[in-house]
């Protein structure tokens, strides 16, 4: 957990955090009083309760574990079954597996000089698949080709205060989906010549921005939980933190 007055952050990425390569990444939300989740860890998996809490009992195993903490994750073994259960309200079960990452698309080779060619209208609401079942929705997003990047890392920020703010930077080469996993917030995006704002309140919706935009993240209702997808493992050389900085390298568009 990295502590900021202005909300927490988790990530989680490979081989630092977890012992393998993301193949997809999904989360259950609007889980019905009293149901439960049955899965398969195939290739090995990581469960988050991005939100609220529940208990994850392993098949063959007495006892279950109980989570509640952005900041811990379980680990799941390769062909391990288990049943996630007493969901509390509100709960987002956040599901990182290795299964099948498939090919990269072929837009996320990434263009010379970000800042100077990504423009507001190449910023977009993409519509995630959505699952309606009687445990819940699930909303998942896999490294299978048909997304503009493979996603590389995730993170996400948590009790975050109502009048705070975060981002205030763009990436050289990192693209993003951001998704509202949990409450709602507002996105501000710039790419050097004009503004928009994005409302995100729907687990099944990402804004997807590609490298070269400035974004602001605002309007945290309580209970937020904003979860972002990342094209790139952390790296402090691909943020530009300066607005000025930003400005000149965007002049030219």
């Amino acid at each position: 957990m990295v502590a900021d007055v202005r909300g927490n952050l988790s990530f989680i990425q490979s081989p630092e955090q977890i012992p393998f390569a993301i193949g997809r990444v999904s989360w259950i939300y609007d889980v019905p009083f009293g149901k439960s989740y049955e899965g398969e860890a195939l290739g090995g998996q990581v469960i988050v309760a991005l939100s609220g809490s529940f208990d994850v009992a392993i098949s063959g195993k007495e006892g279950s574990h109980s989570l509640s903490r952005p900041y811990d994750a379980l680990y799941l073994p390769p062909s391990t079954r288990y049943e996630i259960v007493n969901f509390s309200t509100n709960a987002v079960a956040l599901l990182i597996d290795s299964e099948d990452a498939g090919e990269e698309s072929a837009e996320s080779a990434p263009c010379r000089e970000w800042h100077s060619c990504s423009l507001l209208a190449d910023c977009r609401i993409v519509n995630l698949n959505r699952r309606v079942t009687e445990f819940g929705s699930i909303s998942e997003v896999e490294n299978d080709g048909t997304n503009p990047f493979a996603v590389r890392r995730v993170f996400y920020l948590y009790d975050v205060p109502a009048d705070s703010e975060r981002g205030g930077h763009s990436h050289f080469f990192g693209q993003e989906f951001i998704v509202a996993v949990s409450g709602s917030f507002d996105v501000i995006l710039d790419d050097g010549k004009e503004r928009r704002t994005f409302t995100l309140n729907r687990p099944y919706k990402a804004l997807y921005i590609p490298a070269g935009i400035w974004r602001e993240i605002n309007n945290f209702s309580s209970g937020s939980v904003c979860m972002v997808l990342t094209s790139t493992k952390f790296a402090e050389s691909d943020y530009c933190r300066e607005y000025s900085k930003f400005k000149e390298l965007t002049k030219g568009k």
